[in-house]
């Protein structure tokens, strides 16, 4: 936020621009809530835009209005049995390999004994090779051992006794955001401990979420990193409600790119249009009908604006046509009370980025 001379009128601006852009389909107070929770989370990657770093989750249960922004990773899965359930500081190992015995895989491969104790003799090799590749992520000394995979009970059972936190089938999507947020490498051979990197957080932790249970990850060490929880009646609605808070982030991290706002309500289209017709009128011959044309088209985003409100749109287009020419350059569609009113006043704003 050093880089704007008023904080606080710019976060006041971007709020505006996510009210613009959230569906008009959420209520207004739901509306309100969503912009902050956009704003804020968008304020926390400082100027960056790996939109990675923000995840949003839905959880079915209460209404719109209790979503919340939970600092830090929230994972939807939960930690193994037997490992502790809360972890101070820890360094955190973030793999992907496979963690069942070395089983021999070749498609219709056959191994054929005469006794009993020559299958035990087997299992007894394929656990040594599970201990051996246990015994090599212990030599990296993690505290949390986090595997895209899943991890069989024997190697869990190795590490747990190890006093490792053991984390399995963390989806390959979540895998990636917790190596960009922790600043680890994903490891998948484990030969070289002196130059592997683990990552980092203060706490990690298991907490409720509604009926289910997640891991949050706090304090990470690229702090920029949240998760919007939503909460919601049911499936339709945490999806309408995604979408839209999807969309309000992608235009929000466009607009702290660009610092430039401006008026929403078919302000900038009318505006444009009125120039294109001056424009228009110094040429001739076919070139200016196609001038006149895009003029024309221009004029099409406040009319679709209008009419989805259900007002008279031929009516309102002409009268914020008029407003303009008569100088009242902060003049846009009202759709609260279907008139032409300040921008200015009721606060709306899109980002010039996404305008243009």
């Amino acid at each position: 936020m050093d880089n704007f001379d008023d904080a606080e009128a710019f976060e006041k601006d971007l709020k505006n621009i996510a009210m613009t852009t959230l569906s008009s389909k959420l209520l207004l107070h739901d509306r309100e809530h969503f912009a902050q929770l956009a704003v804020d989370a968008v304020l926390r990657l400082k100027g960056s835009a790996e939109m990675s770093y923000i995840k949003i989750i839905k959880k079915a249960g209460g209404t719109l209005g209790d979503s919340f922004l939970a600092d830090g990773m929230i994972l939807e899965k939960s930690i193994s049995t037997g490992c502790k359930h809360k972890m101070d500081n820890p360094k955190v190992m973030v793999a992907n390999t496979p963690m069942d015995h070395d089983k021999i895989k070749i498609m219709g491969s056959k191994v054929k004994v005469d006794s009993m104790a020559k299958i035990a003799d087997i299992e007894e090799a394929e656990k040594r090779k599970m201990k051996q590749k246990v015994n090599k992520i212990l030599a990296h000394k993690p505290d949390v051992f986090i595997n895209r995979q899943l991890v069989y009970n024997y190697p869990e059972q190795l590490l747990a006794d190890a006093g490792v936190m053991v984390i399995e089938h963390a989806d390959f999507d979540g895998v990636e955001r917790l190596s960009a947020v922790l600043g680890s490498d994903i490891i998948s051979t484990f030969d070289t401990p002196e130059t592997a990197v683990l990552g980092s957080c203060k706490l990690i932790e298991e907490m409720m979420i509604g009926e289910d249970k997640v891991i949050k990850f706090s304090g990470c060490q690229r702090n920029e990193a949240c998760t919007v929880v939503l909460r919601g009646s049911g499936s339709h609605i945490l999806d309408e409600a995604e979408r839209s808070l999807h969309d309000a982030i992608c235009v929000l991290i466009a607009a702290v790119k660009n610092h430039k706002t401006i008026y929403g309500g078919g302000n900038s289209e009318m505006r444009m249009s009125l120039a294109v017709d001056e424009l228009a009128k110094s040429m001739s011959g076919k070139q200016a009908i196609a001038v006149e044309a895009f003029a024309v088209a221009l004029r099409q985003m406040p009319t679709i604006i209008a009419d989805n409100a259900g007002y008279d749109s031929a009516e309102l287009v002409t009268n914020l046509r008029s407003e303009i020419v008569n100088g009242n350059l902060c003049a846009g569609l009202n759709m609260f009370e279907g008139k032409v009113d300040s921008m200015t006043e009721l606060g709306v704003t899109e980002c010039f980025r996404v305008k243009e």
